[in-house]
C-alpha cells in the first residue's frame, strides 16, 4: 500500500480530537511510508493532516478542482498538485491514484466521496479497502444507517464488509494493508 485518499471535512469541527487524530492518522501514513492523496485544502481536518505529513517528509498530493472557492484555499504544504475540471473530476483522480481510502469526521462532501467510493467498490470498479476513523464515535449514527439498512434489506452482507472501521489509526492502517494483501492474493489465485 504506496498511498491512502483521505476524506474530511474542510473545517475543523467543535470536538478536538478531531483535529488530534487527524494528525495522528498523518503521522502513521508517514511511519508506514504511504503517501497522502486529499483534496488539496489548507483548512480545517484536511490542512491538519496534510500539514502533518509535510512536516515529517511524507509526500502530500492534493487534488483541487478548478472551483475559485477551493483553489483560494490551496494548501501551500503540498508535494503535488493536480487541478482538475470539477468535484467528479477529483474523485476520480483521487480513487485512481490511492490503494486505499480513510474517511475522517467531514460535511457533505466527505459523505459524498464516502459514499461513491462505497458504490464503486460493490460494483467491482475497485477492490480497495475503505476505512472509518470513528473518532469519538462521529460515525456512529451513520455506522447505525448502515447497519439499519442490511437488517432491512437494502445493503448486503458483502457491502457491510466493505467498511473497515476503528477508532485507531495504527490499527486502521494496520487492517487496510492486509485488506490490500488479501486483494492481490485473490487476484494472483
Amino acid at each position: 500500500m504506496k498511498r491512502i485518499c483521505v476524506y474530511s471535512g474542510s473545517s475543523s469541527g467543535i470536538n478536538k480530537e478531531y483535529s488530534k487524530f487527524a494528525r495522528l492518522l498523518g503521522k502513521e501514513l508517514v511511519k508506514n511510508n504511504i503517501d497522502l492523496v486529499y483534496g488539496g485544502s489548507k483548512t480545517g481536518l484536511m490542512g491538519d493532516i496534510s500539514d502533518e505529513v509535510f512536516k515529517n517528509n511524507g509526500k502530500v498530493i492534493g487534488i483541487i478542482p478548478q472551483i475559485p472557492l477551493l483553489e483560494e484555499k490551496t494548501s501551500k504544504n503540498l508535494t503535488k498538485l493536480i487541478k482538475v475540471k470539477n468535484m467528479s473530476e477529483r474523485k476520480e483522480k483521487m480513487s485512481d491514484l490511492s490503494d486505499g481510502f480513510v474517511a475522517l469526521p467531514g460535511g457533505l462532501g466527505t459523505y459524498e466521496e464516502l459514499f461513491d467510493t462505497l458504490s464503486w467498490a460493490r460494483i467491482g470498479i475497485h477492490q480497495k479497502p475503505i476505512g472509518l476513523l470513528n473518532i469519538s464515535n462521529y460515525f456512529d449514527p451513520l455506522i447505525y444507517m448502515l447497519e439499519n439498512s442490511y437488517k432491512e434489506g437494502f445493503i448486503s452482507k458483502l457491502s457491510m464488509k466493505l467498511l473497515l472501521i476503528s477508532d485507531n489509526p495504527c490499527e486502521l492502517i494496520n487492517s487496510m494493508k492486509i485488506s490490500c494483501r488479501q486483494q492481490i492474493e485473490i487476484r494472483k489465485s
